[in-house]
């Protein structure tokens, strides 16, 4: 299925792959997509939209194993603090559903942080901005792809770390 996402890397005439799967809308999470489409969960990337709580969005692009660190997604945009956008404002803001968010083809474009880990693969996916569709690219592509949005985009380091992560579930 050709989605918005696919149709803006073809206007910028980027090479990627459309990767389609079954959707379960009782598990949409990254860890499930990347079995489905036979990637390990670390190169499959969620799109994550946060807010400040005011007027303030950022998108956060991070492994579909890792947990997004706010504390550290607030640090790098500049802002006080960030949390996730409630669930009911993520689709008038983006025009996409949860387990189908990109940041290509938004309603509006935000500023993108991507986990800096994005870059020790060859590819990596991330939704086409359909559930059921990923798109497979070069993370250089990527990156490129989100600077022609004409936003903010930086690569740094959005997760948490496994000792935190340790602690958290003991």
């Amino acid at each position: 299925m050709k989605t918005n996402g696919a149709r803006y890397l073809e206007s910028l005439g980027l090479a990627f792959e459309l990767r389609e799967y079954e959707v379960d809308p009782n598990d949409l999470t990254a860890i499930t997509v990347a079995k489905k489409i036979g990637m390990p969960a670390e190169q499959v990337f969620k799109t994550l939209l946060t807010t400040d709580g005011h007027k303030e969005h950022v998108f956060a692009v991070v492994p579909g194993d890792a947990e997004l660190d706010f504390k550290k997604l607030a640090r790098a945009s500049g802002l006080r603090k960030l949390e996730m956008t409630p669930l009911k404002d993520v689709q008038p803001l983006t025009g996409y559903i949860r387990g189908g968010i990109t940041i290509f083809g938004a309603k509006k474009a935000y500023p993108v942080y991507i986990d800096e880990t994005a870059i020790l693969f060859d590819e990596i996916s991330v939704s086409a901005g359909a559930r059921g569709t990923q798109i497979i690219l070069s993370p250089d592509d990527y990156v490129s792809a989100a600077k022609a949005l004409e936003v903010p985009v930086e690569l740094v380091d959005l997760t948490k770390d496994a000792v935190q992560l340790t602690e958290v579930h003991k």
